[in-house]
């Protein structure tokens, strides 16, 4: 912040020296630039990345977002104790000198909830200051130039805007394009991704930046690995880099076949909705002969025309179908979470009211399960869910019933009446509220005097 004197002191919550208004001016006026100039590309950007302001803005952001330490085991916690301020000066002189290497991405393997594995990425903490830095100056560039059908990644977009927009196009059009990409974030080719980044940008050390993070390798099982390919899920300049990469689909779409159906991307997620088969038969073939220009390939299988009169198709967490309005009696889009959403949170509220959580206290567990519920709950909560949303309650309810009485033991002497006197003033929030509960923790009594949980 600035005081009355113009000096430079010291945030009070993020022990911030730089004022962060300083380095959105900057970007403010990138973005304003670029959007002037359509085809202008940007020469002196290097320096910008370096300035203190914006190596500091990077630190607070990817100290936010907490994250694992990568292959040199340096994590957040230990850059906080040693002195940001002096690790990020020696950053910032390795940049400038040309003495900058990136690290190897730890390769981790995340389970999915049909049992399947997702690799990520997790760049060492200096790796992801770099690149969050590189990504505040370049960003503006590429976002006067994406397009409104683009939500995923982007500032002040969001999947419910592009859940929303969905249903919108759902309202006059009957078949949609659900479309499936093999592999994306493995398959995106490093020539063709060098060359849309340099329409914007012609700054060479920026571009041998990027190049490095590309080159820099995985280390999957103590092994390293060369990356000829593919940007790794987990880095910071991932999305915006998979944004660019998939922006010639967009603007591709948008002059030529816009009239055919409409096209809705979240990342590498997208649907084309179209008004007749012919159309959504047609837009398949387009978008798999144009993906393959860029070397990439339409699943098969999982890539499918849908009918919208007789089936509905999942996006984004969310499933659409169209029903016979209430009101009118027409048929009307509706969305509501999807199976596998729904088994995704049940599986998790039962990781948490299972038997290995018996003697936890219930300010950890509720806790806990409010996260669950109150992340869940703000995603879900713009579609019509409010039957999935209460289904969800019972299904916390019968968990919970279950788990204090295996707690207490046979004898423990709960009651239902109890039980539901002690919800009421447990502090647990619900996925559908109904009417306003006590927050206040408290353990109920039941009719004998004894604690009910």
């Amino acid at each position: 912040m600035v005081n009355a004197r113009g000096e430079v002191t010291v945030h009070a919550r993020q022990s911030q020296p730089h004022p962060v208004e300083k380095s959105r001016a900057l970007q403010r006026g990138l973005y304003r630039a670029a959007k002037r100039s359509g085809s202008r590309r940007f020469h002196a950007l290097f320096d910008r990345v370096v300035r203190p302001d914006i190596l500091w803005r990077a630190w607070i952001e990817v100290r936010a977002n907490r994250g694992c330490p990568g292959v040199d085991g340096v994590s957040i916690e230990e850059i906080d104790r040693q002195g940001a301020a002096a690790y990020l000066e020696e950053l910032a002189a390795d940049l400038k000198a040309g003495r900058y290497r990136p690290q190897p991405v730890l390769r981790v393997e995340i389970p999915k909830p049909d049992g399947r594995l997702r690799p990520l990425g997790i760049p060492t903490v200096r790796d992801r200051i770099a690149q969050q830095a590189l990504k505040l100056v370049t960003e503006p560039l590429f976002e006067a130039n994406f397009l409104p059908c683009s939500y995923g990644y982007r500032p002040k977009r969001s999947a419910g805007q592009a859940m929303q927009a969905v249903k919108r196009a759902m309202i006059r059009g009957r078949y949609v394009v659900d479309a499936d990409i093999v592999g994306y974030f493995d398959n995106v080719d490093h020539r063709i991704l060098m060359e849309l980044v340099g329409r914007r940008v012609s700054d060479r050390r920026i571009l041998k930046l990027i190049r490095q993070w590309l080159h820099a390798g995985v280390i999957v099982h103590g092994q390293r690995h060369r990356t000829h390919r593919g940007v790794p899920q987990g880095g910071v300049i991932s999305p915006l880099l998979a944004n660019i990469y998939l922006h010639t689909l967009d603007r591709w779409w948008q002059e030529r076949h816009q009239r055919v159906g409409l096209l809705h991307r979240y990342c590498d997620d997208f649907v084309i909705v179209c008004r007749g088969r012919e159309a959504a038969q047609q837009t398949r073939d387009l978008v798999a002969g144009f993906l393959g220009r860029l070397k990439l390939t339409l699943h098969s299988e999982k890539t499918r025309v849908v009918d919208l009169n007789s089936e509905g198709f999942d996006f984004l967490g969310f499933h659409f179908h169209k029903l016979p309005s209430r009101r009118t009696g027409r048929l009307w889009p509706y969305a509501w979470p999807s199976q596998k959403a729904m088994q995704t949170v049940r599986s998790k509220i039962r990781a948490h009211t299972g038997r290995s959580r018996l003697y936890v206290e219930w300010s950890v567990l509720r806790e806990a399960l409010n996260r669950i519920i109150r992340g869940w709950r703000t995603y879900f909560q713009q579609g019509n869910a409010t039957k999935k949303l209460a289904d969800l309650d019972r299904y916390v309810r019968r968990r919970l019933w279950c788990f204090f009485r295996k707690r207490r033991g046979q004898r423990g002497g709960l009651t239902s009446l109890a039980f539901v006197e002690w919800e009421r003033r447990s502090g647990l929030m619900s996925f559908y509220p109904t009417r306003r509960y006590d927050l206040q923790p408290c353990m109920p009594q039941d009719e004998r005097g004894r604690k009910a949980v």
